[in-house]
């Protein structure tokens, strides 16, 4: 693991109340047991809890059986989507309405366990890190279809963001709520929030949890889903590397190809001039025409993205930078 996933807070010795998020979308058959074991694993924890579910927008009659939850247990509340939104969607309103210090993202198929709430938690107390993802080590999913490509995107993912974990596509995870305060989610970038949140200095780590195979409704996980987390994942990439200096990443570029551009034109000039070469046949002549624009493109690019950035943080007084603590009383003067 990188530098960052090593380090250590100091540990707490207070208890943290929990919040158990789970988006469930056409799951109906999963209610009830889901309901059971996640009150089950909260009643052996002995913790301050809640949990909030996600109704994403089901069409099977998950609705139904979500609305009478609360009324056999109070710790639960459940946010109804008007429409599909997406797992992403999902997970950013529960987030959003959790009042608890911790919180615990899973999915509602029951192939995560409940169980495993105080693996995490120990992580996060005991341990003093910020986010705790889950391993399914021992997964029970298909290996052509499933943890084939799921292993190739976890290399990748780790590759191009420096967060290395076994198990991005896991959902889950154990959060400090102050940590989720400063990540904002799109698309798909759920599974990216433990590199997301390495941009603030969050303390990732990860622990093997129990995973079992699916016996009730449908996988919502196709090939589709696959486009578009790479597509995020390029999203991801620049915000980590580039979100506060887009001329950086733009302009290097853009000043390459149009240095390029500039010397195949300058060549052929040369040609043209001194040894009377007709350049109208040539296609190199356009591609030195090409690569200028291009380059003066990506440069223009660059300075836009400046102009953005500024405004999004002056805009906002967003600061650039993550304070972990200050340490002694700035205001206190001698004598």
């Amino acid at each position: 693991m990188s530098s960052a996933m090593e380090e250590r807070r100091v540990p707490s010795t207070r208890r943290l109340s929990v919040s158990f998020v789970i988006p469930m979308y056409n799951e109906k058959d999963n209610v009830g047991p889901l309901v059971r074991e996640v009150g089950a694993a909260l009643d052996a924890s002995g913790r301050d809890a809640e949990v909030i579910l996600i109704d994403d927008g089901s069409t099977d009659g998950t609705s139904a059986r979500l609305r009478e939850v609360p009324k056999e247990d109070p710790r639960f509340r459940v946010i109804f989507f008007r429409r599909n939104f997406g797992q992403t969607a999902a997970m950013s309103a529960g987030f959003d309405h959790a009042r608890g210090d911790v919180i615990v993202a899973m999915d509602g198929d029951l192939q995560n366990d409940p169980a495993d709430l105080e693996l995490l938690m120990a992580k996060i107390e005991t341990e003093g890190f910020d986010i705790v993802s889950g391993w399914r080590k021992d997964r029970k999913d298909a290996y052509v279809s499933r943890r084939l490509p799921s292993s190739m995107a976890n290399w990748l993912i780790g590759r191009i963001t420096g967060v290395k974990l076994h198990d991005y596509g896991c959902s889950l995870k154990a959060y400090r709520a102050e940590v989720l305060k400063n990540v904002r989610l799109y698309g798909e970038m759920h599974r990216f929030i433990p590199a997301l949140a390495s941009w603030y200095g969050a303390r990732i780590t990860e622990t093997p949890v129990n995973h079992r195979a699916r016996t009730m409704g449908v996988s919502k996980y196709g090939i589709g889903r696959t486009i578009r987390v790479i597509l995020d994942l390029i999203t991801v990439k620049f915000l980590l590397s580039f979100s506060t200096r887009p001329l950086q990443v733009f302009g290097v570029w853009g000043l390459g190809i149009f240095s390029v551009g500039f010397v195949i034109s300058a060549y052929l000039t040369i040609l043209r001039l001194f040894a009377k070469i007709r350049l109208s046949e040539r296609p190199l002549l356009l591609l030195g025409v090409l690569m200028i624009l291009m380059g003066v493109q990506l440069i223009s690019m660059g300075l836009l993205g400046e102009i953005v950035i500024r405004t999004y943080h002056e805009s906002q007084n967003k600061p650039i930078y993550v304070i972990r603590e200050i340490v002694g009383d700035e205001d206190k003067t001698d004598g």
